[in-house]
């Protein structure tokens, strides 16, 4: 199962990194799910245009701004309205299902749309612990098993790595070479993607703080496999590009108040934006949100290209994986236009 290797050499610039979209489809105030699906479209459009190479969608659930939950299905809906660009999950939170479903699930998509299907895999619920209790039930999942369901999935795919249930096939699935990402906020993934030789994408758009850590851990421990000869670290990061600081901090505003929403317990559709000064908050809320979207980038198109090209040096990124919560769609296409623009110049 190949992974596309690429050469990472600083001294060339942001220039020469591959970027991705992850889509949190979100649902935003006003709206509803189906226009989110419409708009995640569209977006996924524009990025196979503009240059992107990847377009991923994330399983959560319980959660009235984030359209995605049924994961499998929407990739489905944006790889058959697009031709080239790559689609795939960031991630499915694999505890949450029998590892022979999404080997069938993947299987499926990667017979529909050939050479086109990434699989990214977290351990995380993805929910909140009702939710949780109640996807999980009849599993007995609580994520620590991770390894085992892993390597059960693997082996559907690929028979030969034998840790499947003996006499049960993944149809369609086997023998397709169905790429697996590995996805974490922590070191447990980053360790076990390096010992297993797969590709790494590290979630520093909403967990910034063990970044470095997990990616000298993941090259530290990465073994080649028949998947990477190298390491290939993914990292995740939320930019908001408009024409100036101005609108960029104004436009960010909704992804902060979505913050804050969660921290108050209370997650619900994303807000237009507002004047940075109109959000409501205490000093810890204040701190506790900014401190979680400290590696985000906002700001104009010199402001991200120095930002950018600041944290590929600290962070060596073989590729970056954008996350933009905007509100106004012709906003949110204009932020990533301008973050392919600037990784071609």
């Amino acid at each position: 199962m190949n992974v596309e290797n690429n050469v990472n050499n600083s001294t060339e610039g942001i220039s020469s990194i591959p970027i991705s979209i992850l889509d949190l489809a979100p649902v935003i105030a006003g709206g509803t799910p189906r226009d989110s699906f419409h708009r995640s479209l569209d977006l996924a459009q524009h990025a196979e245009q503009w240059g992107y190479r990847r377009y991923w969608l994330a399983e959560h659930h319980n959660m009235p701004g984030i359209a995605s939950s049924a994961t499998s299905l929407v990739i489905g809906y944006i790889a058959n309205g697009t031709k080239t660009i790559r689609v795939g999950s960031g991630g499915i939170m694999l505890p949450n299902h029998a590892p022979l479903v999404i080997a069938e699930q993947f299987g499926t998509l990667e017979s529909m749309y050939p050479g086109r299907i990434d699989l990214g895999l977290g351990r995380a619920p993805g929910s909140d612990q009702p939710a949780m209790r109640a996807i999980r039930r009849g599993l007995g999942s609580d994520g620590q098993n991770f390894p085992e369901q892993l390597s059960e999935l693997r082996s559907y795919l690929d028979p030969s790595l034998g840790a499947g249930m003996p006499g049960v096939r993944a149809v369609p699935g086997e023998g397709l070479d169905i790429p697996i990402w590995l996805l974490g906020s922590s070191g447990f993934s980053a360790q076990l993607a390096g010992e297993l030789g797969l590709p790494f994408a590290f979630a520093s758009h909403f967990a910034p703080d063990y970044l470095l850590a997990a990616l000298e851990l993941y090259r530290s421990y990465f073994k080649p496999s028949q998947a990477l000869n190298k390491p290939h670290a993914m990292v995740g990061i939320n930019i908001i590009a408009a024409d100036t600081d101005e609108e960029a901090q104004r436009l960010a505003t909704s992804q902060q108040q979505q913050f804050l929403n969660i921290v108050r317990g209370i997650p619900g559709m994303l807000s237009p934006a507002v004047d940075p000064s109109d959000i409501l908050w205490s000093e810890p809320e204040k701190a506790y949100v900014q401190k979680s979207l400290s590696f985000s980038i906002v700001g104009s198109r010199d402001t991200v290209r120095k930002r950018l090209s600041h944290l590929q040096e600290q962070t060596q990124a073989d590729e970056w994986i954008i996350s933009a919560q905007i509100y106004d769609h012709e906003a949110r296409l204009k932020s990533y236009q301008i973050v392919s623009e600037i990784m071609k110049e």
